[in-house]
């Protein structure tokens, strides 16, 4: 208390020792942890010898901002953050808000707006053919990654259980679509709610050996199911071809109109130069739509009897059984609506990949998702969203970063530093915001006033 008090106009001299300190400690802990990753790169001459580069510059700049960005934080930063909550600590400020300004109040459908007028304010810029970096690789992309954590947040926001195999749901959706397709001829508008349909079933397989299991030993059993379907679809070669994936998956369709150069084509049909580019178009707006479905059900269902069910289960399972509630079914109807949107969307990724392969569904998506949720603030929608932009769209992003080579030089790829960069910034958010970038939420029951209700008056982790 007393360093919050003298750092109101200066830092105190020991918290600037403190902060030093700490600055060497992290510049030592940074050294040892990229001395091997950034320091040093193997490398091949003309000789095709191995050698190794030295790239004391680099490593220098990693040590630099981590140390730097050590001392900022001990010396200035946290000391501010002190000084607001002792404030508000004084002024009696509990963070409830009952008002919301006019930009909280229509967020949702300005975002809206941008994302309908996205592609088309794209092609105005960039053109057709130009169009099809941004609207894949970032609008489609992204969405899709929402959708999956819209969905496992019914899981593990709403339900408050841990499912480390989501992944297992999104291949069983991509594969029903891949296989049904090729093999009967299945066009995607029968296969769509049919994949969601198989996904849900396999939810409703895997909630019924869980149904014991709470922490540690569900992420277990759901990790291990995850992993389960990923060697299967591996092993099962006469069925899944294996590793080599089954490609020439048949294309969705717009009320029949296929998008190729056929006489029947979209574009033949509305006599547009051809282009791949109206197919990515009508897929970010179909992913879009499956995203709206999404939040819509995640939004009813909350309110729903089953919707309070979750969360009653998420807060407390032994008083939510002494309420008379069935746990069985709840748990159930968590896994299989959640597994339900991942086959949605499994189905949507092979529809647009046109191949599909168990590489593809690796536990590293899994985590991806999760820590998307997380970031976000579990149980909220929008939060989930701005993670999965902030994430997903800034791993993209750094493919644009050529810049980046006039700094760390003409060898340094911006893409491989991505998922090195993607855990920086859940430390860093976690550090900050350790309830997601919306800690607060409004509850689905409240008496007389609906209250938004700030972060610090929920449990950790439940937003």
């Amino acid at each position: 208390m007393a360093n919050i008090e003298n750092s109101a106009g200066k830092p105190d001299a020991g918290l600037v020792r403190k902060g030093l300190i700490e600055a060497l400690f992290a510049a030592v802990l940074s050294l040892g942890m990229f001395v091997l990753y950034v320091g040093l790169k193997t490398d091949q001459n003309i000789n095709n010898e191995l050698i190794i580069v030295q790239r004391w510059g680099l490593l220098a700049i990693f040590v630099a901002i981590a140390a730097i960005g050590r001392f900022a934080m001990v010396v200035f930063i946290k000391p501010n953050i002190d000084r607001r909550k002792l404030r508000k600590a004084r002024e009696g400020d509990l963070d409830i808000s009952t008002e919301k300004n006019f930009f909280h109040r229509h967020f949702l459908k300005f975002a809206l707006l941008a994302l309908v007028l996205y592609p088309v304010v794209i092609v105005a810029l960039v053109g057709a053919q130009g169009s099809l970096k941004w609207v894949d690789n970032f609008g489609i992309q992204i969405l899709i990654y929402v959708m999956l954590a819209w969905g496992l947040n019914i899981v593990v926001g709403l339900a408050g259980l841990l499912d480390l195999g989501y992944v297992a749901f999104y291949a069983v959706g991509a594969y029903s679509y891949a296989l049904l397709s090729s093999y009967f001829g299945l066009s995607f508008w029968v296969l769509l709610p049919l994949s969601g349909t198989l996904a849900a079933l396999w939810g409703v397989i895997l909630g019924f050996p869980v149904l014991r299991l709470r922490g540690d030993y569900l992420a277990i059993v759901t990790l291990a199911f995850g992993e389960i379907i990923r060697l299967v679809l591996i092993n099962w070669t006469d069925v899944t071809k294996g590793t080599f994936g089954i490609s020439s998956i048949p294309k969705a369709t717009l009320f029949g109109i296929p998008f190729d150069a056929t006489a029947g084509g979209f574009a033949k049909l509305f006599h547009l130069p051809m282009s791949s580019a109206y197919y990515k178009i009508f897929l970010f707006y179909l992913i879009l739509a499956l995203c709206m479905l999404t939040a819509y059900v995640t939004i009813r269902l909350r309110r729903m009897p089953i919707g309070r069910a979750w969360e009653a289960l998420r807060e407390d399972e032994i008083a939510c059984r002494s309420l008379g509630i069935n746990t069985v079914t709840t748990k159930l109807t968590a896994f299989a609506t959640g597994a339900m949107f991942g086959g949605f969307a499994g189905s949507f990724f092979a529809a647009r990949q046109g191949f599909v392969s168990p590489e593809s569904f690796i536990f590293l998506e899994s985590a991806v998702v999760l820590a998307i949720v997380v970031l976000g603030g579990m149980g909220s929608l929008t939060g989930i969203a701005i993670a999965a932009i902030v994430m997903v769209g800034g791993t993209e992003a750094l493919r644009e970063m050529d810049f980046l080579k006039a700094v760390f030089g003409p060898d340094f790829t911006p893409e491989l530093y991505r998922m090195l960069l993607f855990g920086l910034a859940m430390v860093v958010v976690m550090l900050f915001k350790p309830r997601g970038f919306v800690g607060s939420r409004e509850p689905t029951a409240f008496l007389k006033t609906r209250k938004a209700v700030s972060g610090s008056f929920t449990k950790e982790g439940h937003g």
